[in-house]
C-alpha cells in the first residue's frame, strides 16, 4: 500500500482510506469490524468517519453510531495506534446535532469531546469541518451556486475564531491536524492565509467529491492542492456505486444505496447512464475491471492524497482492494479524457 503525506503535518496515510458512513445502517457492527480488520491487514492505516454518520438513511436515532462502532473496534482489538483516524464536525443546518447551529468556537470543543468519547480515543488525528457555514457548491448545488449574498467580513471573522479554537484543541492534545470538506478554492486559500498570518493549524487536506463522473476538482482546487500541499481526500470515487455498472438498464439491487436513496443524492440523471456506459466500454476494451479502473483513476491524479471508499459488505471490500495492483496506461487515460469531454458533468 503506497503511503502519502497528509499535507505538511508529518503524518503518513495510505493512498486508500476506509470510509465508514454505512456502519450502523447498511453495514451491521460485526461486518464493520471485519472490514476494519481486513483494511488494516491490507495496509490501510486511514479511516474516515463523521459525527453525523451513519447515512442511508440519516436519522436522529443513529447519529454518532458509526463513531461508536469504530470506537468499539479500537477498544476490542487494541489497534487504535495503527490507525490515522479522521472525523468531522457537522455544519450549519444539520438539525440532529446542536439543533443545526453553525460551526463556532463554542461548538468545536463540545463536538470534539463527543467524537472522542464515541471513538473511545484520546486524540483525533484529522479533524474536519464537514461543510462551510457560508454554504457550498457541492452536492449538485453548483448548478445554481451564487456567492453574491455572502458576508465576507463575517466569514473571515469565523475562520479566525475557529482556528483559535482549533489551536486550543491541538494544545490540549485532542486533535493533531485540521482538514476541510466540501470547500472551494477561495475558502481553502483564506483558511491557509489566516493560519499563516494569525496562527492556528494549517489546512492539511480537502475532502471533496471526485470520480470519473465528478471532476470539479480538476481546475482551481487542483492547482491549490499541488502548490500548497493540501491534498484531496476523494469521496464517492465510485460515484455512489454508479461506476460499478450495477444500476445500468434500470437495475436496482436489493439493499443497494439506490434502493434506499432513489436519486443517489442527485446523481441519478438523464445523462448519467450514458456516461457510465462510456466508462464501462473503456474498461472492457482494455480488459480492466471497471471498479479497479475508477479507483485507479483517482489514485493517479497529481493532487490526490487518499481516495475514500466504502463497502457495504466485506466481499466488496476484498474485490476493491485489488485496485492498487492496477496502473492505467496513457492510452486508457486518453480514452477516459475523451469520454469526459463527451459526457461532461452528467449530474
Amino acid at each position: 500500500m503506497k503511503m502519502k503525506p497528509l499535507g505538511r503535518t508529518g503524518i503518513e496515510v495510505s493512498e486508500l482510506c476506509l470510509g465508514t458512513m454505512t456502519f450502523g445502517t447498511q453495514t451491521p457492527e460485526a461486518e464493520a469490524h471485519a472490514q476494519m480488520e481486513m483494511a488494516r491487514d491490507h495496509g490501510i492505516n486511514f479511516f474516515d468517519a463523521a459525527e453525523m454518520y451513519p447515512v442511508n438513511p440519516i436519522s436522529a436515532e443513529t447519529v454518532g453510531l458509526t463513531e461508536e462502532i469504530v470506537g468499539n473496534w479500537f477498544e476490542k482489538t487494541g489497534r487504535r495506534d495503527e490507525v490515522v483516524m479522521a472525523t468531522k464536525h457537522s455544519g450549519a443546518g444539520f438539525k440532529h446535532a446542536r439543533d443545526g447551529a453553525p460551526i463556532s468556537a463554542k461548538t468545536i470543543p463540545e463536538a470534539i469531546e463527543g467524537s472522542l468519547r464515541r471513538l473511545k480515543t484520546d486524540v483525533i488525528d484529522l479533524y474536519q469541518f464537514h461543510w462551510p457555514n457560508r454554504g457550498s457548491y457541492m452536492f449538485r448545488q453548483n448548478w445554481a451556486f451564487d456567492p453574491s449574498q455572502q458576508d465576507r467580513a463575517a466569514t473571515l471573522a469565523h475562520m479566525e475564531e475557529a482556528l483559535e479554537a482549533l489551536q486550543a484543541q491541538v494544545e490540549k492534545g485532542n486533535i493533531r491536524a485540521f482538514g476541510l470538506s466540501n470547500e472551494s478554492a477561495w475558502g481553502t486559500a483564506e483558511w491557509l492565509r489566516i493560519a499563516g498570518e494569525k496562527g492556528g493549524p494549517r489546512v492539511a487536506s480537502i475532502q471533496n467529491e471526485y470520480s470519473l463522473l465528478c471532476r470539479l476538482y480538476d481546475t482551481d482546487l487542483a492547482e491549490l492542492s499541488v502548490n500548497e500541499d493540501v491534498g484531496l481526500l476523494a469521496f464517492s470515487p465510485l460515484a455512489a456505486g454508479l461506476l460499478t455498472g450495477k444500476y445500468q438498464h434500470g437495475r436496482v439491487p436489493e439493499g443497494s444505496r439506490m434502493s434506499i436513496v432513489e436519486n443517489l443524492g442527485g446523481r441519478k440523471s438523464a445523462r448519467v447512464f450514458d456516461a457510465v456506459d462510456a466508462y464501462l466500454a473503456i474498461a472492457q476494451t482494455h480488459g480492466i475491471d471497471p471498479i479497479h479502473m475508477a479507483m485507479a483513476f483517482t489514485l493517479q491524479r497529481p493532487f490526490m492524497c487518499s481516495s475514500i471508499f466504502g463497502a457495504t459488505r466485506i466481499e466488496q471490500l476484498e474485490h476493491l482492494l485489488k485496485c492498487t495492483e492496477v496502473t492505467l496506461s496513457d492510452e486508457v487515460m486518453k480514452d477516459i479524457n475523451d469520454a469526459h469531454r463527451a459526457h461532461p458533468m452528467p449530474y
